[in-house]
């Protein structure tokens, strides 16, 4: 792993490049801003040819590295915000405590893992599974006011408390980031899928991308990291660093200050 941008003095050192980071290194890397304000950073891969997943997972365009990156942004994360599609088809399960990042979840006042919010209109999910039936922290299930009664009542029973973060039928996303904010949960994670990315960015509520692009081409037709409409102005962002391991770049992007 090495360090492309900013520059410094590592950056070309040739021990560097084959250097595996710590897992503290990388939590400083991926620090979320200080201060209290909702801050939420979306973390996807793609291929070259702009492919964000291969035969539906994102898995086959991963990397050993790219996953430690996608634990370490988990483990930063007050919530984790994601898709019921996705949901359905990663096989979600509940995040973990980490041994590793307990003491720093402690002094930033977390609990032992991130929460899973599962962003969803028609709550048309299995509450069998165990991210609903064993989480070590209550799953939630962000929707509208106007959601299905039954699938509700269904979700509640469970255990997993519903958050209305909107006045329809499902969740509007300018109302996501502070609906969660507003149960204490400021640092947000979002793993997608690209419905609910392309719809956080079209309603302007994305701070930060962490973006890795794997050195593999797919061709097909498969999804682009977000979907859905697209927005009137493309939006810029600012590269705050670049990571590089293995051929895969590790971009991290925030919006323009």
């Amino acid at each position: 792993m090495r360090r492309l941008f900013p520059v410094t003095d590592q950056t070309a050192a040739t021990t560097e490049k084959d250097r595996e980071w710590g897992l503290d290194e990388l939590a400083e890397a991926y620090a979320y801003p200080e201060g209290d304000e909702p801050w939420l950073r979306a973390n996807m891969v793609s291929t070259l040819d702009g492919a964000a997943q291969h035969d539906g997972r994102s898995g086959p365009i991963s990397s050993p590295t790219d996953m430690r990156i996608f634990g370490t942004l988990r483990a930063l994360a007050d919530a984790v915000v994601v898709g019921a599609e996705t949901v359905r088809k990663e096989g979600y399960r509940p995040a973990r405590a980490r041994e590793e990042f307990a003491a720093r979840r402690a002094a930033a006042g977390q609990g032992p893992a991130p929460a899973v919010a599962v962003v969803s209109a028609s709550l048309d999910l299995d509450f069998s599974l165990p991210l609903f039936t064993s989480p070590l922290v209550p799953t939630l299930i962000v929707t509208g006011a106007a959601a299905p009664a039954d699938r509700r009542a269904a979700a509640e029973l469970v255990g997993v408390q519903v958050v209305v973060a909107g006045d329809g039928v499902g969740a509007e996303p300018e109302r996501i980031v502070s609906a969660l904010a507003e149960r204490g949960l400021a640092r947000l994670l979002t793993e997608g899928g690209p419905r609910l990315l392309g719809q956080l960015v079209a309603a302007q509520a994305l701070d930060e991308l962490c973006l890795t692009v794997a050195p593999m081409l797919t061709a097909g037709d498969a999804q682009r990291i977000a979907g859905g409409p697209g927005v009137e102005v493309p939006r810029r962002l600012e590269l705050d660093s670049l990571l590089e391991d293995g051929g895969f770049l590790f971009g991290r992007y925030r919006r323009e200050r």
